[in-house]
């Protein structure tokens, strides 16, 4: 809005520097004496006093100042009032048609030629920009929407189920994903692969915790593929959170000597390995699983300080329970189902929630 508000303001500039000069030709005019008027009176002076010399007889210079009389008549005749009028007024019609011309048809001339030609987008919307806004368009919800229109009609289309997967991961709809992978799984039969992104949903519906369900899953996919990576992987988080360390620091230790030489996954294991007091973490690629004990680690102490001192519901203390044991934290996941417990007696209903997460969490097990 600005660029076109001061371009307004350069074409009236540039109107009145046309105008300004025509609306002063008519007052510059009137000031301007006519140069033969002016030589005709002073012939008429220059007349009288030859005749007061006695250069001209008196009947000669009456004769001489006749003549340059009528002269001077037909020259004041010619730039009086009527004959000014007479010739101002088509002037001033001219200098109105200017007038219009300047303010009207060139600016629209110019916007005309400038809209066709012109390219005020183009600093902001390359050409290569514009090709790509068709695809840029494509609004994902409306693509999940036809999509999951198309699943509805079939439901036995794995192959849809599977691309929709990973895209509700990211919209972070884990519920549906686990769904779709589930699917995918039952229609288009079991991969290490596709088991192995089935369990990581499972996971992550879990705030990070490798349940049951999703351990007896990435079990399936390694003995599909003994060398799938993200199912050993997450079998070794299983084995961490169960307590049992020393089995975990040996599953990582193998992902180690197993992945080829500058594996992605690598600083992930690592790190894993190193909290374990396992061998310490070195630089390296950073690209591996979705779930860091760093994440959870983060929400945990405020949840813990609020339920002691708040109290809070039974899923809220289920949470708590589970945060603990993602971060292997065994000993402090027990003894937030006893407070839970005893912040619970009243609730049956609660009670059995927080049973119902111990044995997933299978804290009743006795040690390694």
């Amino acid at each position: 809005m600005v660029i076109w508000i001061i371009l307004l303001l350069m074409t009236a500039a540039a109107v009145m520097a046309v105008l300004w000069p025509l609306s002063r030709h008519r007052a510059l005019a009137a000031k301007q004496a006519d140069p033969d008027t002016q030589f005709y009176r002073e012939q008429i002076a220059e007349i009288e006093r030859d005749r007061e010399r006695g250069v001209l007889l008196p009947s000669e210079a009456e004769a001489a100042k006749a003549e340059a009389g009528r002269r001077l008549l037909r020259a004041t005749g010619m730039t009086g009032a009527g004959s000014f009028a007479a010739l101002g007024e088509p002037a001033l019609r001219r200098r109105r048609a200017a007038s219009t011309l300047a303010l009207s048809v060139i600016p629209i001339m110019a916007l005309a030629l400038y809209g066709a030609y012109g390219s005020p987008q183009l600093l902001t919307h390359p050409p290569e920009r514009e090709a790509q806004k068709p695809a840029d368009r494509l609004d994902l919800m409306t693509a999940v929407a036809q999509i999951e229109e198309h699943l509805a009609q079939n439901p036995q289309d794995g192959r849809g189920w599977e691309v929709v997967a990973p895209v509700y991961l990211r919209m972070g709809r884990i519920d549906d994903a686990v769904k779709a992978y589930d699917s995918a799984v039952r229609y288009l039969g079991p991969s290490p692969e596709r088991l192995a992104n089935f369990g990581e949903a499972m996971v992550l519906a879990k705030d990070g915790l490798v349940s049951a369900e999703a351990q007896a899953v990435f079990e399936q996919a390694v003995q599909m593929d003994d060398t799938a990576f993200k199912a050993r992987y997450y079998l070794a988080v299983a084995a961490e959170q169960d307590g049992k360390t020393d089995k975990a620091k040996q599953a990582y230790a193998d992902i180690l000597a197993s992945s080829p030489e500058g594996a992605p996954w690598g600083e992930v294991v690592r790190k894993r390995l190193a909290s374990l007091g396992g061998e310490p973490p070195v630089a390296g690629q950073g690209d591996a699983p979705q779930i860091e004990a760093a994440d959870i680690a983060r929400m945990v102490s405020g949840l813990a300080e609020r339920l002691e001192t708040q109290g809070g519901t039974p899923d809220e203390w289920a949470r708590l329970i589970r945060s603990y044991a993602v971060l292997g934290q065994r000993d402090k996941a027990m003894a937030a189902a006893q407070r839970a417990r005893q912040a619970l007696a009243q609730d049956d209903a609660g009670l059995k929630t927080i049973d119902a997460m111990t044995r997933e969490l299978k804290l009743t097990d006795a040690g390694p």
